[in-house]
């Protein structure tokens, strides 16, 4: 439910926390200390208070504010309940659905990290794929537990940030959103290529691949709607297929029996969630090409 910025600035103290309270996880000390500020004249002035109050908070409270979080694919964890924002959250990158591999590797490395550095392992799920995450996790192992818990520090804050966002309406917007987009260039007959179905899918090294989104292009050979908007595009390998070969057979052209192109998968990967990923596609019966676009 979406929470006007402007209702937030005038209500009571308890029905400001009560709104806010999980942004950062189980620690509504965070929005008290908020509510003290008000009014604000947008939501990223208000994600500036709450993240100055804890970047303010001693020590212990920012290690109490780390341990207040799950350890992620957690079967043990799920049993006895999660947030219902993190729950969400881990359920987007798939960790509710792990295949066996995939769970011995987050339990090995979940354990890894605790028995190093005694407080569990966090990072904004939403920004990441399964794959993803587990490379995290080697490449912050070998940290010493000063700089561990200032980068987990910094996952909460961008986990805060994208709840932030979910939660409250306000005219300006937190930088927490990507785009991932496609066209299909008719290169044979030199127009775009309309009618071409496209299917994106997550890439796993450990589990099965997921299908993310499927869509059909337009009469400009674009979707109507990006096939990631909205929110990050998480950081990991995808492939994204286009049927081309009914397209042509649809139009008369000449083709090979069977095709010479038919489905053509391009694999990419994604590195900067907040960023804005064009990946389109010029064919002809016989050849395609594609670049990094933006």
């Amino acid at each position: 439910m979406l929470n006007k910025l402007s209702d937030l600035n005038i209500c009571s103290q308890d029905d400001f926390v009560t709104a806010l309270a999980n942004v950062f996880e189980y620690s509504p000390w965070i929005a008290e200390q908020a509510a003290a500020l008000r009014p604000f004249a947008g939501v990223n002035e208000l994600f500036a208070a709450m993240k100055s109050a804890v970047d303010r908070a001693p020590e212990e409270l920012r290690l109490a504010l780390i341990r207040a979080h799950p350890d992620l694919a957690s079967k043990t964890q799920r049993a006895a309940g999660l947030t219902a924002e993190s729950n969400a959250e881990q359920n987007s990158a798939g960790l509710d659905r792990l295949s066996d591999p995939e769970f011995v590797a987050f339990e090995r490395v979940n354990d890894a990290y605790r028995a190093k550095f005694g407080f569990p392992y966090v990072v904004c799920v939403r920004r990441h794929t399964r794959d993803s995450i587990l490379r995290d996790f080697e490449r912050r192992l070998p940290n010493d537990a000063k700089a561990e818990a200032q980068t987990s520090i910094g996952e909460i804050c961008r986990i805060a940030a994208l709840r932030l966002d979910q939660l409250v309406a306000s005219e300006d917007k937190l930088p927490v959103h990507g785009r991932l987009s496609t066209h299909v260039l008719d290169t044979h007959s030199g127009r775009p290529a309309a009618g071409i179905a496209v299917e994106l899918t997550e890439l796993s090294e450990l589990g099965e691949a997921r299908v993310v989104a499927g869509a059909v292009t337009n009469s400009d050979g674009r979707t109507d709607q990006p096939l990631i908007g909205g929110r990050p595009v998480p950081i990991g390998r995808y492939e994204l297929a286009f049927h081309v070969g009914a397209y042509f057979a649809d139009r008369g052209v000449p083709l090979s029996d069977p095709p010479f192109l038919d489905r053509i998968p391009l694999h990419f990967s994604v590195s900067d969630p907040e960023a804005h990923l064009h990946v389109p596609l010029l064919v002809t019966p016989w050849s395609y090409a594609t670049y990094r676009g933006s």
